[in-house]
């Protein structure tokens, strides 16, 4: 035990432990506020992406849970161990999914959330949590996690200075990470959209369909299903398929008798595609070699290339800013968010002649490799921040700080 300090649960230091309304409630378009815990998902309350309800089910809300300011939110279902705590004074109440914390006058607010909010805290929670699939944190179990802090107010609140502080220089370098981050790939895609607006002599402008063969996936047969086991008959499902990526990890199979069934739907190595439905709709790629022969959903589709345009020049034109602007609109023309493939042949494309072509892409990949550069250097240093996070915070709650 650290000098000065003490031990006890949660429920001996804090006033009240409970739990919003377990009843799912009638929402409006204005009212009383009410949070879940995806309101406090960041570590602060999200008062911008909020839901309403009415004076009537408040009433009876309110008589269970009261929150006021200072009072702690723990998410306790879905994103589990995350707290924020109530900053403005304002009338509201909560989901069950979110824990109501207030705690005795022996701590300090502050010093609590940083502790709900530490390494020392999670790893307690983590052990507690119940349910099978979406994680779920009871009261009970709340309440019967551990913690160390400071006997005397004071050094609790020195502890709280010092970690505001740090944090305050961790949130400034993280954002100044994030701001690089962001300006490196802009760099890229401003190149990108650059080469494309300034065409020269020689270059062309024709419908997809005119220099393309563009042909739809086969969605499985009626009682057919996939399978894990490696059966050497891959089928790509639109989640396979990302931006410039496809998902080889997580490849399903065919079963023979399957296959037989739509074996015209294969695709080859350096196949375009493009998926047609679902939320990553428009990203396009090639198809790399290990997926050669692999069966493809009725949810994308395949460009096969019958002019003199490169497949990998065809995948950037596609991703150009431009592009990009053609298949939303492509995709909002159709009723039910889809794009048809008919709209996919009717898609501009420009390009030049193949020597320009191989031009464009070395410049293309010489930037997009320093673009990486510079990528994979900030992502290290906002992982690295975070990580610093947690080693304060450990170190506050072992009495090293």
């Amino acid at each position: 035990m650290i000098q000065g300090w003490k031990k006890k649960t949660l429920k001996e230091v804090c006033e009240k432990i409970t739990d919003g309304t377990h009843q799912t409630p009638k929402y409006f378009d204005d009212g009383i506020i009410f949070l879940s815990s995806k309101n406090v998902a960041s570590g602060k309350i999200d008062w911008d992406n909020i839901k309403y309800i009415d004076e009537k089910q408040h009433h009876e809300m309110h008589k269970r849970v009261a929150p006021k300011v200072n009072d702690i939110l723990l998410a306790k279902n879905g994103t589990t161990g995350v707290a924020a705590m109530v900053d403005r004074d304002i009338v509201f109440d909560i989901y069950v999914s979110l824990a109501h914390i207030r705690v005795l006058d022996e701590i300090s607010p502050n010093f609590m959330l940083y502790f709900i909010n530490s390494p020392a805290a999670k790893k307690q929670f983590h052990k507690r949590l119940k349910g099978i699939g979406v994680p779920n944190l009871h009261l009970k179990e709340i309440r019967e996690v551990e913690i160390l802090y400071p006997k005397s107010l004071p050094e609790q609140k020195r502890i709280v200075a010092i970690l505001d502080k740090a944090f305050a220089a961790i949130a400034k370098a993280k954002a100044n990470a994030e701001r690089n981050l962001k300006n490196a790939k802009e760099l890229f895609e401003s190149y990108l959209q650059g080469v494309f607006e300034n065409k020269g002599e020689g270059w062309e402008e024709k419908k997809l369909g005119e220099v393309c063969h563009v042909k739809g996936g086969k969605r499985l047969p009626k009682g057919h299903k996939l399978t894990s086991e490696d059966t050497g008959l891959p089928y790509i499902r639109a989640r396979d398929l990302k931006q410039e990526t496809v998902l080889v990890e997580q490849t399903l199979f065919l079963k023979p008798e399957t296959q037989n069934l739509i074996k015209n739907y294969t695709v080859k190595a350096g196949d375009v595609y493009i998926t047609i439905v679902g939320v990553n709709i428009g990203d396009v790629g090639t198809i790399p070699a290990k997926m050669a022969g692999a069966n493809l959903t009725e949810n994308a589709a395949k460009i096969i290339i019958k002019n003199s345009i490169s497949n990998i020049y065809l995948v950037k034109w596609l991703t150009s800013e431009t592009s990009r602007r053609n298949i939303i609109r492509a995709t909002m023309a159709a009723a039910q968010g889809k794009l048809a493939l008919t709209r996919i042949k009717d898609l501009p494309i420009f390009y030049p002649p193949p020597e320009i072509q191989e031009e464009i892409l070395t410049k293309i990949n010489n930037l997009s490799f320093e673009t990486k550069k510079l990528e994979t250097i900030y992502q290290q240093k906002i992982d690295d921040l975070k990580e610093l996070k947690k080693s304060v915070l450990q170190k506050a709650f072992e009495g090293q700080l």
